[in-house]
């Protein structure tokens, strides 16, 4: 028995592929798809099953390429309905992977489809089980992403039936092999680790820790803030189908020179212009108008949230990094890329076109303006409970997730002085991008954010207990 996790830190997703005796399975693949196959190819076996824990919304799974390639069966759970080939399996029916199987729960809750998936070693006997997003580690899935007319607490209730019937009655021995890791909004606070034990669960899991039903329901529900508007995109993809990865690469790599690039920016689609470089880079100078999302931070996540699905992409990247660029945006669905910059942001310059920067400045610098600056206001990026746990006094918390749209920066006034801060430096500069886009041109964005900011002593600085508690 051989078993992979396949671990992607951006998106804080786990793919698993499982072989014995020559046959392979594959668990929530993601759409990039070559990792199973040349897998499988070094491993000289056969994938003979694509398995699906349900309906993902943070990404677009790889199950239909996956399947064009390799002629296996996509499965899914009970009560599923897809709008392509798929084999619906029943509660309990079972797959054999060479001398193992697969058992097929249904653990309905995290969405009406949600399966778990357990492995039997070749003497029967439970060895893990994968779970999809109906268990986490110290975490179970979030009950509020139905596409139906249930509510949050119908949900909850079929989970916590779910976990009751099909999880906690397992060995305490069984590994546990969720599709997610900490950073995922798909649970309210999953755990640092990518996997566990369902005894290791039982022990430290707020919601299997709950007495009861009604406890459980309030738990699970409570403090649930608003998923990523992406997610029933995503979802919606994922059921119905999808253009091959490759087409979308295609289409995508098309080295545009400058001149080119310039009337594509002026096409009547009004193309979004996604700049993927770090922020070092991306401060120090852009093309007016761009987007900052780099690919050194959660790329896709931000760019699933942040970018308009309906519009073309224009890319300037580091030159080698277009391809990347193009799969990392497919793997949340955005499939509009038209083509990128040639040569890059040193074309641009090369040729003489008209750039913008944004001002980079030490916290200490913002200690110094602070009392001599009436104009001056810090904007934190960052999320409410982030906020809470600690901010600089008087700051307009503007979560960046919120930023997509523009009427969010309706209180801020063109003569004030921003000075705006994330966590650490990524997300500020994201954030600044959009303020720019706007027509918000005096701002500075602070090194190294809150983690720097909340050194200096000449900075008063507070906490939001009513949101903590």
């Amino acid at each position: 028995m051989f078993i992979k996790q396949l671990y992607t830190s951006c998106l804080s997703e786990a793919a698993y592929y499982i072989e014995d005796g020559g046959e392979a399975a594959v668990i929530d693949p993601l759409r990039d798809i070559d990792v199973y196959t040349s897998l499988a190819s070094e491993r000289k076996s056969e994938i003979k099953y694509i398995f699906e824990t349900h309906f993902h919304a943070d990404f677009v799974s790889g199950h239909l390429d996956l399947q064009q390639l390799t002629g296996a069966p996509i499965i899914y759970g009970p009560s599923t309905v897809t709008h392509f080939p798929s084999r619906i399996a029943k509660d309990g029916e079972r797959f054999q992977i060479g001398n193992c199987t697969i058992e097929v729960l249904h653990t309905p809750g995290h969405t009406l489809e949600s399966v778990c998936y357990l492995l039997r070693n070749a003497e029967g006997e439970p060895h893990c089980v994968f779970t999809g997003d109906t268990l986490f580690v110290g975490d179970v899935g979030r009950p509020d992403l139905s596409s139906g007319d249930l509510s949050s607490e119908s949900l909850a209730g079929m989970l916590y039936d779910s976990l009751e019937k099909h999880i906690k009655t397992l060995p305490d021995h069984v590994i546990v092999y969720p599709a997610h890791g900490p950073g995922s909004s798909c649970g309210k606070n999953i755990g640092p680790d990518t996997k566990t034990t369902i005894g290791a669960q039982k022990q430290s899991n707020y919601a299997l820790l709950a007495n009861t039903r009604e406890e459980f329901i309030k738990v699970v529900t409570e403090g649930l803030g608003a998923p990523p508007g992406y997610f029933f995109i995503n979802a919606r993809i994922n059921k119905e189908g999808y253009s091959a990865l490759q087409e979308i690469i295609n289409k995508g790599m098309n080295a545009f020179t400058v001149n080119e690039f310039r009337s594509r920016m002026s096409a009547t689609d009004d193309p979004i212009i996604l700049d993927t470089r770090n922020e070092e880079a991306f401060t120090a100078g852009f093309i007016p108008g761009s987007i900052f999302i780099g690919l050194n931070g959660r790329y896709a996540e931000w760019a699933g949230s942040l970018l308009p699905y309906e519009k073309s992409v224009l890319l300037v990247t580091e030159p080698g990094k277009e391809e990347e660029s193009i799969v990392r945006l497919a793997r949340v669905g955005l499939d509009r890329v038209v083509g990128y910059l040639k040569g890059g942001y040193d074309a641009w310059t090369k040729a003489g076109q008209q750039t913008d920067m944004i001002i980079d400045v030490e916290a200490d610098e913002l200690a110094m303006d602070i009392p001599f600056d009436d104009r001056l206001l810090v904007v934190d990026v960052r999320k409410e409970t982030e906020y809470a746990d600690g901010h600089v006094q008087d700051a307009l918390n503007l979560p960046l997730d919120e930023m997509n749209d523009p009427g969010s920066m309706s209180n801020l006034e063109e003569d004030q002085n921003l000075y705006i801060h994330c966590a650490g430096g990524y997300r500020s500069v994201i954030a600044a991008s959009l303020l720019k886009r706007q027509g918000f041109h005096n701002l500075r964005n602070i090194l190294g954010g809150w983690a720097k900011i909340k050194e200096q002593k000449g900075i008063t600085t507070v906490k939001e207990s009513k949101v903590l508690n």
